[in-house]
């Protein structure tokens, strides 16, 4: 199984319901909606499309990230430090609980835990992450972590295996995982502005189609058009 989908909803929800069979959440990231706006989400989809999406930024990211601007919720200064980076805090782990809350709501399977580039491989943030992935309350949810910085690739996977985690890496950069589930976050080549070429696109369809379940989202400007590309891939597949 295949599923190619965008990261965000680059177009209306009942116009992108027509097209995909599932969508990552980006807006958890920055701030959670309401519960009640995942279940009336949850309703006004198909039946059968499947939601995703990033885990709250106040378990990933320090509040020193931009991405904080986009933070409906104040801080105060002396409280900072409890934030982000996995840290085994009271503030962290509310975050991890609200973000439980909206993903219940919305009917999530897989929310993804996407660190920056300044959470690298030194030995507080290994800790970090070892203690939060050992000591959360999982409930039924897949967890994927996709790190941002200069991490080695068999480093990522040691630690996915060690914290039953599945690993997200760049797939035009490294190897792929091997397991049952892939799950791929598509930046574009050369960054957010660039358009993936047919070429490439049917490279990628051809190292990930023989998994038994793979997600592949798009986030990148042309996020849309390469997902609706890469989903030509199976239908040709299907009909030959």
């Amino acid at each position: 199984m295949i599923k190619a989908g965008c990261c965000g909803f680059p177009v209306k929800r009942e116009i992108y319901y027509n097209h995909f069979s599932v969508v990552e959440i980006q807006q958890t990231f920055y701030q959670l909606p309401q519960a009640q706006t995942g279940r009336r989400w949850r309703e006004e989809a198909p039946s059968d499309f499947e939601f995703t999406m990033k885990a709250w930024q106040l378990i990933t990211h320090e509040p020193s990230s931009p991405t904080y601007r986009r933070l409906s919720i104040g801080i105060p200064e002396a409280q900072k430090r409890h934030y982000g980076f996995f840290k085994n805090t009271e503030e962290v782990d509310l975050a991890w609980t609200k973000t439980v809350e909206f993903a219940l709501a919305l009917g999530v399977k897989k929310i993804i835990f996407q660190s920056p580039k300044s959470f690298d491989p030194k030995g507080d943030h290994i800790r970090n992450l070892k203690i939060f992935f050992q000591r959360i309350e999982r409930h039924f949810f897949t967890l994927i972590w996709e790190p941002r910085g200069p991490w080695p690739e068999k480093e990522v996977l040691g630690l996915c295996e060690e914290l039953a985690i599945i690993p997200c890496l760049d797939p035009f950069k490294g190897s792929l995982f091997k397991g049952d589930l892939l799950y791929l976050r598509l930046h574009g080549r050369t960054g957010y502005h660039s358009r993936y070429t047919d070429e490439e696109l049917w490279a990628l369809w051809k190292r990930v189609k023989s998994y038994p379940e793979v997600y592949l989202m798009f986030n990148n400007v042309h996020m849309m058009e390469d997902a609706i590309r890469i989903q030509e891939f199976q239908k040709r597949r299907e009909e030959s």
